[in-house]
């Protein structure tokens, strides 16, 4: 579980923002938890969305094979699965269909359930749909857009998942937004709000002076110099 001042800070901050104090949090550079390449969101002027991970695979190229009990047992299954668990929440699903995804899980009606449920927003490398008729509160960040829902169904649940290159195991700490997503790492949340507030403050001993008028090299010298000695 993660203390409501944390998660407030959370989201109120982008992901670009959260992976570079993790890096502060733990003292050094290289931190890869994230996802790679370009995604979607249904929402990007939304803040992010943070939640543990309730993760899943689907599948929508081909029909299911197996006998309709079966399938409709694990989607129910899948839905208890996604209604249960720490809250905030969010749902991370695997279309392993991907790179060559077809079938639009989330649209209207399976984001409003999974907000109902209350979920904070959904990933996925998969296809959304509906854009417009999504219900507000729910982002969704995922892989691409499309038209139809093909063959879509649940393959398995609570399993780890990848997603653009992540690595996302049931339960992992998600932060999201337009920029993509990351696992944020157990050990550095009991310092991951100070190393916010530390990387912000930082930030600003640049960013302040290159706003103000007559910035120039020898400005953007001391400025640098200041920043440099804040992260030491």
């Amino acid at each position: 579980m993660i203390n409501q001042t944390l998660l407030t800070k959370l989201q109120q901050v982008d992901t670009p923002t959260v992976c570079n104090a993790i890096e502060v949090a733990q003292g050094k550079r290289g931190f890869n938890q994230f996802t790679r390449g370009t995604m979607l969101s249904s929402a990007p002027d939304a803040g992010a969305i943070v939640g543990f991970a309730r993760t899943a695979k689907i599948a929508a190229n081909e029909p299911a094979s197996e006998a309709a009990d079966i399938i409709k047992s694990r989607r129910m299954a899948y839905y208890k699965h996604m209604f249960e668990g720490p809250r905030p929440a969010l749902a991370v699903v695997e279309d392993t269909d991907y790179p060559n995804a077809v079938g639009a899980y989330w649209g209207e009606i399976n984001t409003s359930i999974h907000k109902g449920f209350g979920m904070s927003g959904a990933l996925t490398n998969g296809v959304m749909r509906d854009l417009g008729d999504l219900p507000d509160g729910f982002p969704v960040i995922a892989g691409s857009i499309g038209p139809s829902h093909a063959f879509v169904h649940v393959k398995s649940i609570a399993e780890t998942v990848e997603i653009f290159g992540m690595t996302v195991n049931d339960g992992d700490l998600i932060h999201a937004d337009r920029h993509g997503a990351l696992v944020i790492p157990l050990d550095v949340i009991p310092v991951l709000e100070s190393a916010i507030d530390k990387l912000l403050t930082t930030e600003k001993l640049v960013l302040g002076p290159a706003s103000e008028k007559g910035f120039n090299f020898e400005k953007f010298e001391a400025a640098w110099a200041a920043f440099e000695k804040s992260r030491t």
